[in-house]
């Protein structure tokens, strides 16, 4: 056996080592001009996201440019026909390997309904990933894509997050106009269950919370017979639902209703991500507030900013109206944009708000009443009224359940 030199074989591996990292002259200027090439085609990218997908929160263009192939996927055909339209007119040679959503695998099936009382969507297709949005019971939603157990979906006020399998109901179109025209019953007592039987005391087939919407089959004189949208059936309480058309029909998104239907959470947890009785972040608890009068906002306080009037509150309170929001976060500054970063919502008083820090309560502006909350009052940024039309939908115009 020949005896091996260690000083021989330390240098034999730091030559590997140099060879596999350096680049040859002619492979740098390659480098160089793929880097070169890739310029233009960003900008023309960077354009049409701007264009179309400002928000990554609500629309989906997730395309980069490896050399001349355009990889990665969207779910708006029209912004990858305007990303074409411009890379040909620049007369750029490109490669389209850019996926346009729903997804093949999905087989047809690109509608799903929400089948537990409340689903926790997340950022990314994993339990320990960031809870960004929830959907109760009956939500439709447009399924876009599938990762193992998890789909990316996106919820009627356009916000895409991932929900696991044992949240939704699959459907093709033909599945989900059938349930789209059953008859719906909305259940609208803070918290309860759904039976096995016309009798409370049996098994639960489901807990259910406010604004969970399923299929009504018949009415007794003490409860409704459902179905829920994965097939079960159960029996809820007369008394904690409505027809969600005579529902519908009783919402008046008045000063009055609104503080009411505000006052009817005090004391709920604070949960980031939470837009429901179990638990609701501060623009959770405001979107809450507005889906129980009929009238649904978008999802995060740094959207529900951008619609409705602004009040003018320079000179004070004076002009505010129950129902208002408030939006509080940190003003733009040395060139940094503004950070909107938690909303509330008046209702009168000695200068008091109701809002969800911690949990559901009511707290004032005016520095002399003892509820007073400086640390909102102090990073406060403006107010806005929003009226029906200025919301993304209305439910007493455009039933989502029918």
């Amino acid at each position: 056996m020949i005896k091996k030199n260690p000083f021989v074989l330390l240098f034999l591996l730091v030559l590997a080592s140099c060879a596999g990292t350096q680049s040859t002259p002619s492979e740098t200027v390659t480098a160089v001009k793929a880097e070169a090439a890739v310029s233009p085609a960003k900008t023309h990218i960077d354009a049409v996201r701007q264009q179309f997908a400002p928000d990554k929160r609500v629309a989906l263009f997730d395309v980069e440019p490896k050399g001349n192939v355009l990889r990665g996927e969207t779910n708006m055909p029209e912004a990858k026909a305007e990303l074409v339209k411009r890379l040909q007119a620049a007369n750029m040679p490109f490669v389209d390997s850019i996926q346009v959503l729903p997804e093949a695998a999905l087989e047809g099936k690109h509608q799903a309904i929400v089948t537990i009382s409340v689903a926790n969507l997340r950022s990314q297709p994993k339990h320990s990933a960031e809870l960004a949005t929830q959907a109760t019971m009956g939500t439709p939603l447009k399924v876009w894509k599938k990762q193992d157990g998890w789909y990316l979906v996106q919820t009627p006020d356009q916000y895409l997050a991932w929900v696991d399998y044992g949240g939704v109901a699959l459907m093709d179109q033909s599945a989900f106009n059938k349930w789209q025209q059953g008859k719906k019953l909305i259940y609208t007592k803070t918290y309860g269950f759904a039976h096995a039987t016309a009798d409370k005391n049996t098994a639960p087939v489901s807990d259910m919370v406010y604004g969970d919407v399923l299929v009504l089959k018949n009415k007794t004189k003490d409860f409704y017979e459902v179905s829920f949208p994965d097939g079960r059936t159960g029996f809820i309480s007369a008394a904690e639902a409505m027809d969600f058309k005579e529902w519908v029909a009783t919402r008046k998104p008045t000063e009055e209703n609104l503080v009411a239907s505000s006052k009817e959470m005090l004391g709920m947890p604070y949960l980031w991500g939470g837009t429901s009785v179990k638990g609701m972040d501060c623009s959770g608890f405001t979107k809450t507030i507005f889906f129980m009068n009929g009238l649904v906002l978008p999802r995060d306080a740094s959207q529900q900013v951008h619609i409705g009037e602004l009040v003018n509150t320079d000179k004070g309170w004076d002009e505010m109206r129950p129902g208002d929001l408030l939006f509080f976060g940190v003003p733009a500054k040395d060139g940094k944009p503004e950070r909107v970063v938690h909303v509330g919502m008046w209702i009168g008083g000695n200068q008091e708000f109701i809002h969800s820090a911690g949990r559901v309560r009511i707290n004032s502006m005016n520095p002399s009443a003892a509820n007073h909350d400086a640390f909102e009052l102090g990073r406060f940024l403006r107010a806005k009224r929003v009226s029906p039309e200025a919301t993304l939908v209305d439910l007493r115009e455009k039933p989502l359940y029918e």
